[in-house]
């Protein structure tokens, strides 16, 4: 590289990658992870799953395709930054209102350019995911040492609740669907099912995939108890996605969990809440060496036989071994064979590991939002 690295990032075993940087100036200490999306770079941005990592782009055009409003998954970015192996070049859509590099700026999260982004990911994919320390400096000076200790003394996701800081305030209500051409999004007029969705750090597009399944959803804070969700009278109910350590957010969110299921409602989960579920019927959680991240992960559903590509996010998992009698695992990951969906037998409850709202990625996994309003008519 001729020009001066302006951007350090710093593994606390001591390894140190220099390049570019752009987005906000400063410094940012996360847990590293990498995406193997070749879409999507704002989504994942903004998806709250996000929370207290940093993303590794495996794809090298990020940014090409700018920014804009509509595909914002949350109302700023959640990922502590971006790494990606070329900066952002001029931008090209006809949706793009912004660039990345503005868009990164405004909002203070750090972007790096011009890193061996297939070295990093094969040291995250061997050691696990490093905690890091990503400096932006435009004079290029870095105190190395200093960024090395900071790296090592960030504690981890372990043992950590971040759905706390990434959930609503107070409730509110959700008609919008999913985007279709040439209207946009358009708002549901004709709902059928009343739904409670409980916000770990939920992504807009789950919550338009609901209603366009002819839900009339309330969001209600990841805090919720049970009988604040059971006054509201629903035909159902949502565990959404989000970061952190499931066991953390289980201390008050198993006990809501359990109360909805003496209920004998229809239950649906993603990501955190289908390890909310797992939770509250008695399985546990373990961290992953690094996690599942991207939109290209095949999942076999256990009941057809049948394969869906997938979008996934998530460091933890469900330890399936540990799931009780009564609970049926229903969807394993082809890469690893760790777990990816539960339900509970002959009771329309059911999670999955992955995103079937698809934004970014496949469509594959639809249907989960069709079987839940299923539930609920019958």
């Amino acid at each position: 590289m001729t020009q001066k690295p302006t951007a350090c990032l710093a593994l606390a075993d001591g390894t140190i990658f220099y390049g570019i940087g752009f987005g906000a100036t400063g410094e940012t200490v996360a847990e590293l992870c990498f995406n193997t999306a070749m879409t999507g770079y704002q989504e994942i941005m903004t998806d709250p799953s996000y929370a207290g990592q940093i993303v590794t782009f495996t794809f090298p055009h990020i940014g090409n395709t700018g920014v804009n409003p509509e595909d914002d998954e949350t109302g700023d970015p959640v990922a502590a930054g971006m790494v990606v192996k070329w900066d952002p070049t001029q931008s090209s859509n006809w949706r793009a209102t912004e660039e990345l590099t503005v868009w990164l700026s405004k909002r203070n999260r750090i972007g790096m350019g011009g890193v061996d982004t297939r070295r990093l990911t094969r040291a995250i994919r061997q050691q696990g995911a490093p905690h890091v320390a990503l400096a932006h400096d435009p004079d290029g000076n870095f105190d190395i040492a200093a960024l090395v200790e900071k790296a090592r003394s960030f504690n981890g996701l372990e043992g950590l609740d971040l759905a706390k800081d990434v959930t609503c305030a107070q409730s509110y209500q959700w008609n919008e669907m999913r985007w279709a051409w040439p209207e946009g999004y358009v708002p549901q007029t004709d709902p059928k099912h009343k739904v409670v969705a409980i916000d770990f750090g939920a992504k807009r597009n789950i919550l338009r995939c609901l209603a366009s399944a002819g839900c009339d959803v309330t969001v209600l804070p990841a805090t919720a108890t049970a009988e604040e969700v059971l006054a509201l009278n629903p035909d159902g109910v949502f565990l959404s996605n989000g970061p952190g350590d499931p066991a953390a957010t289980g201390e008050y969110a198993v006990p809501m969990i359990k109360g909805i299921l003496e209920a004998d409602l229809p239950v649906f989960g993603i990501c955190l809440g289908h390890q909310m579920l797992a939770l509250a019927v008695g399985a546990t959680t373990i961290k992953m060496n690094h996690g599942h991240h991207g939109a290209n992960h095949p999942v076999k559903d256990m009941e057809t036989g049948k394969v869906e590509i997938t979008s996934m996010n998530h460091g933890f998992t469900v330890d399936s071994q540990t799931l009780p009698e009564g609970v049926e695992e229903t969807h394993v990951s082809l890469f690893d064979g760790s777990n990816c969906g539960i339900r509970i037998a002959g009771r329309p409850v059911f999670s999955v590991q992955y995103h079937p709202e698809a934004s970014p990625g496949p469509q594959d996994s639809y249907y989960l939002f069709e079987r839940f309003a299923k539930a609920m008519s019958a």
